[in-house]
Order: structure tokens, then sequence, then C-alpha cells
């Protein structure tokens, strides 16, 4: 395979229908989803047999029992990727949207209009349900994709992609507005992510050495989304029974996601009444906490944690843990050593709340709630293609109106510039 002209002609055909798909009514993007949500569970059989090949081969690629669990494919799971689908069918079409407006002295009417961004190329990893999610929100915001997944997930995503497509052109969608990258040539990416003048933005959701190559070697703005080193802070002033159950459900919930609990820090007045137990409610779901000196003598069976533990996103049921002095002392740590993703703080204290949301710098803060919360279908946008750790364009979970842009419409009666 001629790896550039393959790059070319997918990009060239995703340019072409993300003209048309700018101009189509909102009536047919809720069709095709509508369709898709019915051909998922319609084939509920065959994307677990598509998914199975890929979990043979898990031990093959080296994947962690995290990433095995991304990587599957349960009957549940693709009842809430339908479901998904439906959610963002439902949701006000962004494009054309009037953002603002205003009238001139000289009787201009100056409109900001939301449009799609064009050409949008995806890079993912490991969950197939992302294949969906991408493919939902791109087209119903106007947007053509092109999805390449990871060589771990081809034949899942190979099944997915085929249903998606097949119901474009039944729905008067153009053929190529959802594509699939069929290759697991890494170099193929670099070949994608050179074509500046077809592809307008490049997504990549993954791990930090595909997202660094990306940003390194993309050619056209990229939306990142980075590392999720997320922290929960317990307050002088917390519930402690709350706190339990927002630790114990940030971390052990789902491990193996960005939005997971990775690092706990404890106020140095609460941490004798908290730590044990929380220790033994984390040691008795198979959670390894690795603790400073402060905090081990406090945690039974734990181990002591290094200065990289302290950046580090496990994605596993790890957790380190630090008592802190005080309020301050628990916002710089977060704002040094965390990714800028979710963080949370446990506390009745107001005042300790808006200081935290205030200088905490993530594209989530959470007050009294697990950060498992920062997800676009959590926050009601129906779906998410990756939660943004930048700050220009896009932060946080990135749905339809962030997959758009927009543009100045003018209106005037016959006016000319003197």
């Amino acid at each position: 395979m001629d790896l550039k002209q393959y790059a070319i002609q997918l990009a060239g055909e995703a340019q072409a229908a993300a003209r048309r798909l700018a101009a189509v009514r909102g009536q047919a993007k809720i069709d095709w989803l509508r369709r898709c949500a019915d051909a998922l569970r319609d084939n509920v059989a065959a994307l677990q047999d598509a998914n199975h090949r890929d979990l043979e081969r898990a031990d093959e690629f080296g994947l962690t029992a995290a990433q095995v669990d991304r990587l599957r494919l349960t009957e549940s799971r693709i009842a809430s990727m339908a479901d998904a689908l439906h959610q963002v069918a439902l949701l006000p079409d962004p494009v054309g949207e009037i953002i603002d407006s205003n009238v001139r002295p000289n009787g201009l009417l100056v409109t900001r209009v939301r449009v799609p961004l064009g050409v949008v190329f995806f890079i993912y990893e490991s969950r197939p349900n992302v294949t969906v999610d991408a493919a939902a929100l791109c087209v119903k915001s106007g947007n053509a994709v092109i999805l390449r997944g990871g060589k771990e997930a081809f034949h899942s995503n190979q099944a997915l992609y085929r249903l998606l497509k097949n119901q474009l052109e039944p729905c008067g969608l153009p053929e190529h507005a959802v594509q699939l990258v069929e290759t697991t040539d890494r170099a193929a990416v670099g070949e994608f992510l050179r074509l500046k003048e077809l592809i307008d933005v490049t997504i990549p959701r993954g791990g930090r050495s595909l997202i660094e190559r990306v940003t390194r070697e993309a050619t056209m703005p990229v939306i990142k989304h980075f590392d999720g080193n997320c922290h929960v802070y317990v307050d002088a002033d917390a519930d402690l029974e709350m706190a339990l159950r927002i630790v114990v459900n940030a971390k052990c919930q789902r491990p193996g996601v960005c939005n997971a609990a990775e690092s706990l820090l404890v106020h140095a007045a609460v941490a004798e009444r908290f730590l044990p137990r929380l220790a033994d409610a984390l040691t008795s779901r198979g959670v390894e906490l690795r603790c400073c000196e402060r905090s081990a003598p406090l945690c039974p069976g734990s181990k002591p944690a290094t200065e990289d533990d302290f950046r580090t996103e496990y994605l596993d049921l790890i957790l380190s843990v630090k008592v802190v002095d005080d309020l301050p002392s628990a916002i710089a740590h977060i704002n040094e050593y965390g990714s800028h993703h979710t963080d949370a703080i446990v506390t009745q204290d107001w005042n300790a709340a808006r200081t935290f949301t205030t200088e905490v710098d993530s594209s989530a803060v959470l007050v009294n709630a697990s950060t498992r919360f920062n997800d676009g279908g959590e926050f009601g946008l129906g779906a998410e293609i990756g939660i943004s750790t930048d700050k220009f364009h896009a932060r946080g979970p990135c749905g339809l109106r962030e997959l758009t842009s927009y543009k100045y419409v003018v209106h005037g009666d016959g006016q000319v510039r003197e």
C-alpha cells in the first residue's frame, strides 16, 4: 500500500463530504443517529464476535488488565453506546446557531454563526466505543471524520465502522462522512498529519507517547487529550462519610479511565480519623496504596511513595496518598503534580470550596462529587470525543459545540465604507 496516496485519497474524500455535510439539514443527521443505534442493538452478537478476536490477542499486544477492560464490548456497553446515540440525536444542532449579534450605527447587522470545523482526523487507543461516540459527534456537528483506532481494537472498530457507514447514504448523508483508516501501519498516521490542506484539526486520545507524537508531527491544529492524573482532596471540614464514598468511587468504580482518581490528599486535621478507615475500604477492593511519610503509619500494608508516584496516571488499582497541612498546600500540590484534567474537593466549608475551584488550574473541578463525573455524557453533552486539557478553543469534555468554530455573517442594505 502506498500510504501517502492512501492518506490523500481518504482526506480528499473527507473534505468533499465535509462540504456537503455542512449544508445537510438537521433531521437527516438525527435519522442517521437513530438508525445507527438500532443497528448496534440488532448486531450485538456480531460485534461481540469481532471484539472477541481482539481480546484473544490482548496478551500478544501486552495489554494490562485495565486496557483489556477498556477494550471489552459487553452487551450492556453496546446498549450504552446505542443510548448515547439517541442522546446525541436529541441535542440541539449547533450548526447555524447565532452566537451573538449587534446592529452597528451604520445599520449593518453583524452576527457570529456557529459552523463545523470541517475534517477531523481522530486518533485513539483501546476503547472501541469511542468509534461510535466520535462519529456521532462529528456528523451531528457537521464534520467529516477520519477514524484511526489502535491495532488492539482493529476488528471491533471495523465492525462498528461498517454499521455506521451503512446507514449514511440511506439518510441522505455523504458516504465518506465517516471513514476508518484500515491499516495498522504506524507510518500512516504521519502521512495524515502532513495533510494540513485537507484536514482541519487532529484530535489524539490515548497515552502520552501518542499525544506527544501527534503534537510534534501535526501540521494542522491539535486538540489534546492528555494524562488524567486526577486528585481528591479531603479538607479539614469534610463530611468523612461522604469523603469515603467519593474516594472509593473515584478510584475503584472504573480505575482504567482518565477521570479515575490517581492521588489522594488529606488535611492533617482529619488524617488520623479518616485514613485508617479509607485504607481498609480500598485494600479490601484490591487497591495498592503508595503513601508519604505522614500517611504511611495510618495505612497498614502501604508502600512508600516516590516523587514519580505523585506524577503518575496509573490507570490501575493504585493510589498515591499524601497528608497536607492546609488548603493552600493541597492546591499547590495539585497544580505542581497534576495534569490539569479533573480534581475534586470534599468539604462543608464553602469558602474553601470557592478557593479550590478558583485556584486549581484544571479542565474540571468538582465539589463534593467523584472525579468520575468529568464526562461528556454526565455533563449533558450526549457523549464526548475527548477531554481537552488545552486552554484554547476547547477545554474539558468536547461535545458538539467544541467541534465547531464560527464565522461572521453581516447583512447590510447598501452600506459602503467612507
